[in-house]
């Protein structure tokens, strides 16, 4: 996928989100928000007796929450959209985010604040990735390559407005991995030369939203997976924070950081060797912002 071809993806997404929010709400069972946002960075040095280099960067978000209820039905849908770059005179175009998450969530009320309950959930990229310590042209990944699709049923807890509770003792997760390098190479767990890594087994996400002070919220998800099939000891974790202050109506500061273990993702070393490591990212973005 070109820049160009994501630049027209998102303002797609952003427009829609708009073009949403402005149009006359006729369903009052629906439960919307989130935000749209760019933040960019730039140094110029010229002369400069300490030493320094020219940089650019620049980070797009996208977060959008729907939500429905009515009697005994909820159906909760999240979809988020991020991709960042960064170019330096030193070390030229360098990718800094990218992610693509969609989730939806439909409940049946059994019991009060308890409802049976079916997930649906998609995580890819949408460009390349390169592990740049190593090497800046071979691809350690790209879209669908991971790509990750996760179903399942089970029960979801929503005690409060602030915080759900998804437990799913029967999900399935597939791993793709359609790059046919990487699939031969059996990156993210699938064996070399198969394009599927499939599971079976239990998975449970806990998410929470609050707002702790005026204008700041934070937003946390975490998801824990199990395995039945092979090794259920090594549990999946990805936890996801994201902090976001508000300055006025088109300014804001976002901070996210993202802790991932899978026992099936090596990470490649300098010294050629590959091993399990946790891996944590984290990004701090002060911008243009639109809240709705």
């Amino acid at each position: 996928m070109t820049i160009r071809k994501l630049f027209l993806l998102m303002t797609l997404f952003v427009g829609m989100s708009i073009s949403e929010i402005n149009a006359e709400t006729k369903d009052s069972l629906w439960t919307t928000s989130g935000y749209a946002g760019l933040k960019l960075t730039q140094v110029s040095f010229t002369n400069w007796a300490t030493g320094g280099d020219n940089a650019f960067a620049f980070d797009l978000q996208g977060t959008y929450q729907a939500d429905y209820k009515h009697n005994k039905h909820v159906w909760k849908n999240r979809l988020e959209l991020a991709y960042g770059l960064n170019k330096t005179r030193g070390d030229g175009l360098k990718k800094t985010s990218d992610k693509i998450y969609l989730n939806s969530n439909y409940g049946y009320e059994i019991y009060k604040n308890l409802y049976a309950s079916a997930i649906l959930n998609f995580q890819s990229q949408f460009t390349r990735g390169y592990d740049y310590a190593i090497s800046r042209d071979i691809s350690v990944s790209e879209f669908m390559s991971p790509g990750y699709l996760m179903t399942g049923l089970g029960v979801t807890w929503i005690p409060n407005k602030y915080f759900t509770a998804v437990f799913s003792p029967v999900a399935w997760r597939g791993t793709f991995v359609l790059n046919k390098r990487l699939s031969d190479e059996g990156a993210f767990g699938v064996k070399p030369g198969k394009n599927l890594l499939s599971e079976l087994g239990a998975n449970l996400k806990l998410e929470g939203k609050y707002e702790f002070l005026k204008n700041m919220t934070v937003y946390s998800r975490l998801d824990l997976y199990s395995d039945y099939l092979r090794k259920p000891q090594n549990v999946d974790v990805n936890w996801e924070v994201q902090l976001n202050m508000v300055i006025n109506k088109w300014f804001s500061t976002t901070l996210t950081t993202n802790l991932v273990y899978d026992d099936d993702v090596l990470i490649g070393l300098s010294d050629g060797r590959r091993v399990k490591r946790v891996q944590f990212k984290e990004l701090l973005g002060v911008g243009l912002q639109f809240n709705f």
